[in-house]
């Protein structure tokens, strides 16, 4: 979590506490500073634009990775002041043109019990939202969205099972656009059963631009990038709103609601066999955090559907004998995760 500025004669990495030690070494000597925030959710870069360029100046931004709630707040503030917003331009690719390419690992079905609602359930639920909101067609490119009502699991992103693509919603049909080669054929057999057709991931914007004129779609501003707004016809009414997905997915049926309390027994069941170990190796053996990071992995992997943590182990080792280890846990059936601080 952080924010990049340039200019010609500063640049400046704005950071909550979270990451403050981290950035000053990994900093040092780059030319870069450390500008220090309190909260991941402050905008007081956005106060430092404006209170340091000057009327007539033109910020560079990419739309494609900026949402469109985000680039509107900036470019308000920015008018404000007289300061244009240029958000066409990915400096980043001139910079660093051998930038590593898009995931490939394979995506995978989430299957039942441990996703108890068909996905053609799931799509009629949505579908039955855009109908009540008079939308015609609905605009996905949140990953936990997609991974959710597409019952489909991946590895792109460290410690979630997630992976990269978009979605067009309809009434008839959806289209995931995902890159070729991580839908094994089976089950991209399973997907088209479903109504649910696949194209590749660049394409998005193409077909967004395709929509028949007139017909009216439904986005998110807070989870659609800028990018992706400006490739939809003027000639398409657009409604702003939040995913029907977001508030489907929060609202766990009792069988949903089951199969986290057996993850959670899960991991209470690792849990003990970690703090079994450790009562017995405290002060008799060598200790470091990366001890605790491979015990306590080590026993959420002994238990049945392991996956991978929900993010890597932080350990405190304290000057005292023994130390702080805080649970906490993650809600997605079936992966059994905690982190310990």
């Amino acid at each position: 979590m952080g924010m990049l500025i340039v200019t010609p004669d500063f640049a400046g990495l704005w950071a909550d506490s979270r990451y403050w030690e981290q950035a000053q070494k990994e900093l040092a000597g780059s030319g870069i500073a450390l500008m220090k925030v309190l909260n991941a959710s402050s905008d007081e870069h956005l106060d430092w634009l404006a209170n340091h360029l000057t009327r007539g100046q033109t910020v560079a931004v990419d739309g494609d990775v900026l949402s469109l709630a985000l680039a509107e707040s900036l470019q308000r503030r920015l008018a404000a002041h007289g300061i244009a917003l240029n958000s066409q331009l990915d400096l980043l690719q001139r910079v660093n043109p051998s930038r590593p390419a898009l995931p490939t690992a394979a995506v995978y079905e989430h299957v039942s019990p441990f996703a108890p609602q068909s996905r053609a359930d799931k799509l009629e639920q949505v579908r039955r939202t855009m109908r009540q909101a008079d939308a015609d067609w609905h605009l996905i490119s949140t990953l936990d969205d997609i991974a959710w009502l597409f019952n489909l699991r991946g590895a792109d992103v460290s410690y979630n099972p997630v992976f990269l693509a978009h979605a067009l919603i309809g009434q008839q049909q959806a289209t995931l656009f995902v890159s070729s080669g991580k839908i094994p054929a089976e089950l991209a057999g399973k997907l088209a059963e479903d109504g649910v057709v696949l194209a590749e991931y660049e394409q998005i914007k193409a077909a967004l631009a395709a929509l028949p004129a007139g017909q009216r779609l439904l986005l998110d501003p807070r989870r659609v990038t800028q990018g992706l707004r400006r490739a939809i016809p003027a000639t398409l009414p657009v409604i702003e709103a939040s995913n029907p997905s977001t508030l489907l997915k929060a609202c766990k049926t009792p069988a949903e609601a089951q199969q986290v309390r057996r993850a959670m027994e899960q991991d209470g069941a690792a849990l003990c066999e970690f703090f079994a170990w450790f009562s017995q190796a405290v002060n008799r053996e060598p200790m470091t955090e990366l001890t605790i990071d491979e015990q306590i992995t080590a026993a959420r992997a002994r238990q049945p559907h392991f996956v991978s943590p929900s993010f890597a182990t932080i350990a405190l080792m304290p000057m005292a004998p023994c130390p702080i280890i805080v649970p906490r846990r993650n809600t997605m059936p079936p992966f059994v995760a905690t982190a310990c601080y």
